[in-house]
């Protein structure tokens, strides 16, 4: 779930910030072992729900649907959704259709069709911490152009997490991630950014998809576990904010495409942990 940069300092009232962490680096959390272990859980759970989800998805059903799903199966998993009642966002998925960039609240009357590009994005919480992932899904048979849209979204986010490992920079995923964007002729949003994800939902640190000075480039070390996750418009980067005060969109009605994963940063590189390949 994507939120606003000066929302990743807040604490959801139903999922409290935990006890102090162990270590921390610039504010950071380094997770140890024994939290790693748990993380692990949390991001499989939401790897195998959202691997169900894209199973599942058929022309007809609602976003209503698909949400009931995703929070009687993170449950049944053990964990509670980590979306609801998020900040108030009523959903335990991010539900959006098309043009819907982040966000969008699942709803009976939002019907999905052939042709669609559905993206839905959920987090589970388990034993006190959280996994974070989305994924962008074609339904049916779509346009070439939105096929192309979707594989850029999903490229560039693994350029991202090529660059994780100690020693590399938040700095260097903006750039491998800015960079891909740029040669597949899209653009990338720059509203909204990934962060940092553990015993909260969003937390230190933000995560760019493009290059900024706007926050200090920090260091990755082994134990810091990151939500990077690019979003793509096929048209401009420009977004807006509906009256629902949830649901952002392309101000030009152009197609958007996301994807995410949370990552830990190991010794040598990275694990992905919400690997839906692993499930």
């Amino acid at each position: 779930m994507n939120i606003l940069s000066n929302l990743l300092s807040k604490a959801s009232p139903d999922f409290p910030v935990m006890d102090r962490p162990r270590k921390r680096v610039r504010g950071v959390e380094l997770k140890n072992e024994a939290e790693l272990a748990i993380m692990r859980q949390a991001a499989r759970i939401v790897a195998t729900v959202l691997k169900e989800i894209s199973e599942q998805v058929r022309p007809g059903m609602t976003t209503a649907d698909l949400d009931a799903y995703a929070e009687q199966r993170i449950r049944a998993l053990g964990a509670k959704p980590s979306f609801k009642n998020y900040h108030g966002f009523p959903g335990s998925i991010c539900a959006c259709i098309n043009d819907e960039v982040v966000h969008g609240i699942p709803r009976r009357r939002k019907v999905i069709r052939a042709g669609d590009v559905l993206k839905v994005d959920t987090g589970a919480y388990y034993e006190g911490f959280h996994g974070d992932s989305c994924i962008t899904i074609a339904v049916g048979t779509i346009k070439p152009a939105a096929q192309a849209l979707i594989q850029a979204a999903e490229s560039a986010l693994y350029a991202g997490i090529e660059q994780v490992k100690p020693g590399n920079t938040l700095l260097d995923i903006a750039g491998a991630i800015e960079d891909s964007v740029q040669a597949s002729g899209f653009s990338v949003v720059e509203e909204f950014t990934g962060h940092g994800v553990g015993r909260n939902l969003h937390e230190p640190p933000s995560v760019f998809n493009f290059r900024t000075r706007q926050l200090p480039n920090l260091k990755l070390q082994t134990g810091m576990t990151l939500a990077i996750e690019p979003i793509l418009n096929a048209g401009s980067r420009h977004t807006k904010t509906l009256s629902d005060r949830w649901t952002v969109v392309t101000v030009d009605r152009s197609l958007s495409a996301q994807f995410e994963h949370t990552v830990l940063v190991t010794e040598s590189g990275y694990e992905i942990l919400t690997d839906r390949t692993l499930v």
